[in-house]
């Protein structure tokens, strides 16, 4: 059994600080895709001793950042998606991760989609950037090999994938141009949304929930942390839970982990 986790981090200093060790120590996954790390390698190999990590840091300090951490052995990694805007920086990781009863490694990606803004730069950027994702991710699924792209997306696929859809219809992260991206990643491409296959038709389960107001308590929250599995892996997914905090006290992030397991 191999236990896959992604969680966007929101800082891994703040994480900590906030008790995301103790998270670790009763998930206990085999892989953890971690995004919004804020944080040179230093601290990040502070805040993971003891695993193997590919990490992308953002060009522009304190901002974004990817990472893949793993107790097993790396084969190989890549980094970025041949973007040179600084801002795009800091969004995508890959690294080789030799699975024990697997043909040939498993590729693991770690990736962190720009928010954007309607009527700016910034949506522009995301764009491209989904661009040279989907364009990344065909050639991967093209390979035949065994991959999981993780990560915050910060696309809703569906509408079941946020509470308040009707509210959000035209508004960044539920547009038709964002979510026909996803469209292509599950249609064409034939990867497999495993967080919804294994959840079925049900509202969510959510990911992220504002700090601010009662979005966490009243579950007023978007599913937009997902892991795309080509069709080896997605075969074996196990089952899939998103691991929210008992309580807004209690949460080390705005995300919650969506734990996958895989066997």
């Amino acid at each position: 059994m191999l236990a896959v986790a992604t969680a966007n981090v929101n800082g891994v200093r703040a994480a900590v600080r906030r008790g995301m060790g103790n998270w670790l120590d009763g998930a206990r996954p085999d892989i953890l895709a971690v995004q919004e790390v804020r944080a040179p390698g230093s601290v990040l190999t502070e805040a993971l001793p003891g695993w193997a990590l590919a990490h992308e840091v953002c060009e522009i300090p304190g901002r974004a950042g990817v990472a893949v951490a793993t107790k097993g052995e790396v084969s190989g990694v890549r980094a970025g998606l041949g973007l040179v805007e600084a801002h795009q920086t800091g969004r995508w990781i890959e690294a080789d991760v030799v699975i024990s009863g697997l043909s040939e490694p498993l590729t693991v990606v770690s990736a962190y989609v720009p928010v954007g803004e309607l009527d700016s730069p910034k949506q522009a950027a995301k764009y491209a950037f989904l661009d040279a994702m989907t364009k990344r991710m065909g050639e991967l699924a093209v390979g035949g090999g065994y991959a999981i792209v993780c990560g915050d997306i910060n696309v809703a696929h569906r509408e079941a994938d946020l509470r308040n859809w009707r509210g959000n219809i035209a508004k960044r992260g539920f547009l038709l141009e964002e979510r026909a991206y996803i469209d292509t990643w599950v249609g064409e491409q034939g990867w497999t949304d495993v967080g919804r296959v294994l959840a079925g038709a049900v509202d969510g389960p959510y990911t992220w929930w504002s700090w601010r107001g009662k979005a966490f308590d009243n579950d007023a929250g978007w599913r937009i942390d997902c892991q795309f599995a080509t069709p080896g892996i997605a075969a074996l997914a196990q089952s899939a839970h998103v691991d929210r905090a008992p309580s807004y006290a209690e949460r080390w992030s705005d995300h919650a982990p969506l734990v996958v397991t895989y066997g």
